[in-house]
């Protein structure tokens, strides 16, 4: 598996469009199912129109020259149409004649005829057996039915007249769309069972094509990040021999110009800057390629936080800061790691939290354990971070306060490389802030196993 596979940003990023893809091509998929769905049962409701259509006019035709009384069923009808019986009498069907007659299509078995009087009343039923649609008269010209059974039936209502023009009735020739409904349901249960089939394809198809895509990409990543590792790596000499030619020129006894001194101290205090921007870089650069601590060893985490408070005690006294210290443990808290980089990620958040708290505030540290992790709390009464902040402040090179941050030298990489060490170490950061009232950064780290 290529490279893409080692680093968690870029398979996450990688998840999401595959993911994303997927949903969409699913809703795609499964509109067309529905259009096609739809489509099938409007081209079968216009084709059954049509033949009812056709078969009702050829039997209205038919009839129409044949009655004489509204109301009555001439004998010659029934003659004309073999299968019809009167409503309320047994149905015998008879033989069906040798020759082609008018209601062939009705002998087919899907159709019915049903007559009506001029008042409504059914006198006659034909064709296939309807017992369970109303006798009821809906002279509305075409109808869907249900009968008893959920069965449905398409007809179509024509009014009957006498040779002399005369109301005699109305006709309604219709059939069952049960084979219909049967054949639709198996295009449904086809596309049920087949979108999840399509919706696997798509996802692996989109898994593969998210990872084509994004390989340019993760390769631009990579050596953007070789190019910054070794360009703080070869920053580090120049550097180092300006800090060196600033700090001898200031320990020459003759030089006494103030303002020669002054710019001397500024270049050294700036040089320092840039060579702890450096050193920043370099130690994220190796963090991303090899992010299991690169020495492993058992650290008390309790003589970390002392040491830490006890060298960090000048800078919160000249911030006017009260920085104290509380364990909640009576053992020592031991964790397996490289020191040098767990007390990077501890002084980080202290210097971090004391920058960010105003004169008179307080900077506590608390250690404690809880569920075989041990916890290290940074808690500050500072000036807090805004909800919308809180999502990028482990971003690198984001200051949420870029004026401060630059008052206090703040590169913006500093919670960046606490996650980055966190992480390698298999724990968890955390923070809780509010505006003006302070944050609180939890560290997670597993416990060594005795």
């Amino acid at each position: 598996m290529w490279l893409m596979n080692n680093n968690q940003l870029f398979n996450h990023t990688r998840w999401q469009l595959a993911s994303w893809y997927t949903l969409v091509m699913g809703f795609i998929l499964s509109l067309s199912g529905l259009a096609l769905i739809n489509a099938i049962a409007h081209a079968h409701l216009v084709a059954t129109d049509r033949e009812l259509e056709s078969v009702a006019g050829t039997l209205h035709d038919s009839l129409e020259v044949k009655l004489k009384q509204p109301g009555r069923l001439e004998p010659i009808v029934q003659q004309l149409l073999p299968n019809v019986c009167l409503a309320g009498t047994p149905c015998i069907k008879k033989q069906p004649l040798s020759k082609r007659h008018i209601l062939g299509a009705i002998n087919q078995g899907d159709y019915y005829i049903r007559l009506f009087d001029i008042s409504g009343r059914l006198i006659a039923i034909g064709g296939m057996y309807t017992e369970g649609l109303p006798p009821v008269l809906n002279k509305k010209l075409w109808q869907t039915l249900t009968d008893s059974k959920s069965n449905r039936y398409h007809q179509i209502s024509l009014s009957l007249h006498t040779q002399d023009n005369r109301d005699w009735g109305y006709i309604q020739v219709g059939r069952s769309l049960k084979h219909f409904d049967d054949y639709l349901n198996s295009v449904k249960l086809i596309v049920l069972l087949g979108l999840p089939m399509a919706m696997i394809l798509v996802g692996g198809s989109s898994w593969w094509l998210a990872g084509l895509a994004m390989r340019p990409i993760y390769q631009s990543y990579r050596q953007i990040q070789q190019f910054t590792a070794d360009a703080a790596h070869e920053l580090r000499t120049p550097l180092a021999a300006i800090q060196a030619t600033v700090e001898s020129a200031l320990l020459v006894p003759h030089r006494d110009d103030p303002e020669a001194r002054d710019i001397l101290r500024t270049i050294e205090r700036q040089s320092r800057r840039l060579t702890h921007l450096v050193t920043d870089l370099l130690l994220l650069a190796r963090l991303d390629r090899q992010p299991v601590p690169i020495r492993r060893q058992k650290i008390c985490l309790n003589d970390v936080v002392g040491d830490l408070v006890e060298e960090l005690a000048a800078l919160t006294i000249s911030a006017k800061i009260t920085l104290t210290s509380s364990v909640r443990v009576q053992n020592p808290l031991n964790v397996i790691g490289d020191r040098d980089q767990l007390y990077r990620l501890v002084s980080n958040l202290i210097v971090n939290a004391i920058q960010y708290t105003p004169a008179d505030g307080e900077v506590r540290v608390i250690l404690e354990c809880s569920d075989h992790h041990a916890l290290i709390q940074i808690r500050d009464t500072g000036i807090g971070i805004a909800p919308q902040d809180l999502k990028r402040i482990f971003d690198r090179f984001y200051r949420v306060n870029s004026d401060r941050s630059r008052n206090t030298g703040g590169s913006g990489l500093g919670l960046a490389i606490a996650l980055a060490i966190v992480q390698a170490h298999h724990g968890s950061l955390q923070v809780q802030s509010e505006l003006d009232k302070g944050s609180t950064f939890t560290i997670q780290l597993p416990l060594a196993v005795t």
